[in-house]
This record gives C-alpha cells, sequence and structure tokens, in this order.
C-alpha cells in the first residue's frame, strides 16, 4: 500500500481501511519493504483514513500503555492531530511533521450479526413429582450476537490476534453450559412437567433466552440478538420415559376417578338439599291453608251464634206483642194503646232488620267460596334437548313437554340453586312427572249392529 520512506524523499503515505466482507475484528497492517526495518505496527502520520459505515477504528497506542483512540464510520480524511486527541503528544518532529509512530489499528464491525448453532446432546431430566425417573433431553437452535457496546468489547477481550472461529467455539461452550442448567430445573423451577417440555418449547424458548442474554453481556460483551430452540426432544426409548408415563397415566386415572367422587357428591348434596326445601315449603303451606280453614269455621259459628240471639229477641218481641193484643180486647175499654204499639213496632223493626242482617250475612258466608289455598310454588326449570337450552319452566308446562314426550327421565335440566345439571329422573322435585301412568286411550266404539 505505501512506502515508509522520507516524505522528502519522495514516500507516499498509507491509506488505511477494512477490505473484508465478513468479520467481526481486522487487524490491519501496513506493507513495506521485504527488508524494510520499519517495525511492523509503525504508522506515517498524514496517512489516509477510510471507515465504513458501521464501522469503528480503534487505534491502540502500546508507547503509551493501553490508550486507545476510536474513530466512528463513515469517516475519510488525513490522520491528524484534530482528530485523534491521544496523538497529539506521540508525533514526533524529526521528519519534518512525518515521522511515524507506533499503533495498533483493528476495525470492527457494528453492523454485522454472528451466527452460532448449538446442538446440545441428551442430558438427564427429572420431573421433581418423581425424582426417581430421568429422562433424557436433547435442544438444539441457534444464537445470534453482535458488537454494540464495543468498549466493554474490548475490556473483556483480547484484539491481538483475535481469531472469530476460536470467539464462536468459547461462546458455544458457554451457551450450551447455560442452556443445560436451565433446562434441567424448568420442571422445578417453573412447574412444567417433564413429559410436556416438549409442547412448551416456546414459553421454554423465551426462559432461556432470558436468562442466556445478560450473561453473554457480562461475560463476552456482546448483544444476544436472537435466541431460537428450535427443537426440544426427548428419549422416548429411554427407560426413565416409559416409567415416568406410566406413573403419570396411573396418577392422572387416580385424579379423574377424585374428581368425579366429588362431583357425584356434590351432585346429590344439592338434591338433597332442594328436596329438603320442598318438604319445608310444603308443610307452610299445609299450616297456612289449615290455619285459614279454622278462621273461617269460627267465622262462621260466630255468625251462627249471632243468628240464635236474634231469634230470641224477636221471639220476645212476639209474645209481647200478643200481649198487648190480648189486653185490648179484653180490657173493657177498647183499643190498644198507641204508645205500646209504636213501641211494639219499633222494637220489631229493629228485630227485623237485625235478623234480616244476620242472615244475609250468614247466607252470604254460606254461598261464598271457600277460600283458595294459596298458590303451589313456582317451579321453574331449564331444560337442555340436543345440546339447545330452552326455558325456564313452570310445573304446568313441564307437565305438557312430560305428557308429549319432550321432557323424559334422561333429559337435562337445571334451576336456579343447582350447581350442575341433572336428569330430570333423578331430580326428586320432578319424579311426580313420571310416576303417573297415562290412563288406556278409549276404544272405537264399534258401528251399528247389521239389519235383521
Amino acid at each position: 500500500m505505501g512506502l515508509f520512506g522520507n516524505k522528502k524523499e519522495g514516500g507516499m503515505m498509507d491509506v488505511i481501511r477494512c477490505d473484508e466482507q465478513e468479520y467481526l475484528v481486522w487487524k490491519w497492517r501496513p506493507s513495506g519493504e521485504a527488508n524494510s526495518t520499519k517495525k511492523e505496527n509503525a504508522i506515517r502520520y498524514g496517512s489516509s483514513l477510510r471507515v465504513k459505515d458501521g464501522e469503528l477504528a480503534v487505534f491502540v497506542y502500546k508507547k503509551e500503555g493501553e490508550n486507545q483512540d476510536f474513530i466512528m464510520g463513515p469517516h475519510d480524511q488525513t490522520i491528524k492531530t484534530a482528530n485523534f486527541p491521544i496523538l497529539t503528544g506521540i508525533v514526533g518532529t524529526a521528519f519534518g511533521g512525518a515521522s511515524p509512530f507506533q499503533a495498533e489499528i483493528y476495525f470492527m464491525n457494528l453492523s454485522g450479526n454472528v451466527q452460532i448453532k448449538f446442538g446440545i446432546p441428551y442430558f438427564d431430566v427429572f420431573d421433581p413429582r418423581f425424582a426417581d425417573f430421568a429422562v433424557p433431553m436433547a435442544v438444539r437452535g441457534t444464537l445470534t450476537f453482535n458488537l454494540t457496546d464495543y468498549r466493554a468489547f474490548i475490556k473483556l477481550n483480547r484484539l491481538i490476534n483475535f481469531e472469530l472461529d476460536d470467539f464462536k467455539k468459547q461462546i458455544k461452550d458457554a451457551v450450551t453450559k447455560n442452556i443445560k442448567g436451565v433446562v434441567a430445573n424448568i420442571p422445578a423451577d417453573n412447574g412444567i412437567p417433564v413429559l410436556q417440555m416438549e409442547r412448551k418449547i416456546f414459553e421454554i424458548n423465551d426462559l432461556v433466552g432470558k436468562y442466556l442474554g445478560p450473561r453473554l453481556e457480562t461475560d463476552f460483551g456482546v448483544n444476544m440478538k436472537a435466541f431460537d430452540i428450535a427443537n426440544i426432544e426427548a428419549d422416548k426409548e429411554s427407560e426413565g420415559y416409559s416409567e415416568l408415563r406410566k406413573v403419570t397415566s396411573e396418577q392422572t386415572t387416580k385424579t379423574v376417578s377424585a374428581q368425579t367422587d366429588v362431583g357425584i357428591k356434590n351432585m346429590q348434596d344439592t338434591q338433597a338439599i332442594n328436596a329438603q326445601n320442598m318438604e319445608e315449603t310444603l308443610r307452610i303451606q299445609r299450616e297456612e291453608a289449615q290455619r285459614a280453614q279454622k278462621l273461617q269455621t269460627e267465622g262462621m259459628n260466630m255468625s251462627a251464634h249471632q243468628l240464635n240471639q236474634q231469634t230470641d229477641v224477636a221471639k220476645t218481641a212476639a209474645e209481647s206483642l200478643g200481649k198487648m193484643g190480648g189486653g185490648g180486647s179484653g180490657g173493657g175499654g177498647g183499643a190498644m194503646d198507641p204508645g205500646s204499639m209504636m213501641a211494639s213496632m219499633a222494637m220489631g223493626g229493629a228485630v227485623g232488620s237485625g235478623m234480616a242482617g244476620a242472615i244475609g250475612g250468614m247466607m252470604g258466608g254460606m254461598n261464598q267460596p271457600n277460600p283458595t289455598p294459596p298458590p303451589t310454588p313456582q317451579i321453574q326449570y331449564s331444560v337442555s334437548v340436543n345440546g339447545q337450552q330452552s326455558g325456564p319452566f313452570g310445573w304446568p308446562e313441564l307437565q305438557q313437554m312430560s305428557q308429549n314426550g319432550q321432557l323424559t327421565k334422561e333429559t337435562y335440566v337445571w334451576k336456579q340453586g343447582m350447581s350442575e345439571w341433572a336428569m330430570a329422573g333423578q331430580v326428586q322435585e320432578l319424579a311426580a312427572l313420571f310416576n303417573a301412568a297415562p290412563p288406556p286411550p278409549p276404544t272405537t266404539p264399534g258401528g251399528p249392529p247389521p239389519p235383521q
């Protein structure tokens, strides 16, 4: 690229750039004469520096220890102290301002991505519920990372003699170690059964990614851009897998059986409570009907007593009238006393009026129909036929549906207070709908007798 002769001697300045297509870190080395005595890292002041967009040029000055200048692309200028703060005290003037200085120049790719494929062979995973059975699991996938915090990267990694293949191997080893640690503890830490881990691949992918990303940044100074578990596979031929399937199947059967027993017990308890409630309701209705009948009977007895009293009063008045009439005809004097007559008429009118009122009241009470008992309790049931719910229906509708065959013992019904649907034949309250058999249909009468 250039010769390192004195500018006054006609030497050419260097053009410092990176022409690599795929790289993460690349070290620039100047070219010179084969027998040149110039050191490898001698950089001529005034050389041209070209840094592409998405690149970073790092100048490392050994003379001053580990002092560094960072030039972010895009950049295409000559090397000047104005652009390189640390360079000011390094460049000498022995060669007319063109003296070389010692520096290592590294180009870092900040826009590219590095992908690593990993395949972790079978390793044992235990279900904490069944710790006696180890199930071998294998994990395969890809990891993609890039450089964002270049200062942290330089601090954690040697730029001298940097080899990408070696760096990728280090990251792959760390990825394998961390994935095995996370996946092995997922059943205990996250409650995912071992036999369901293959189906929980997306959830496991997120768990591993959240754990792995910060550690790659801390240990290697790289940013995990993407993490994808392509496959989680259990060794279905292993003894641990077979034994675990057998044990979990038995456990599932017991669990389902217990849940079924509890459901049946709850349904029976609900039906018993409903029956008790219905019995108590009917008892209260009977007592109310008896109380009403008693009050009616007492009222009728009272009316009869009043009628007897009024009858006695009328009888006494009639006797008084008879005596008054007898005194007028035999008293020698002739006519009935007008005062007595008016008094008797008044008494008779009062008696008659009272008698009529009593008789009318009694007759009215006798003519009135017996008070109707309280209405039967409202029964409201919803009915499920062929998966379609209808209702709720009252008792008359349920009777009609039972007679038409729309409601059978196997029909599922439900009402307010029931925990779940039940067959109508199992509900005590509806048993009367199915116990009474209908009368036999009438026979068709025969025709008239044949003529003689």
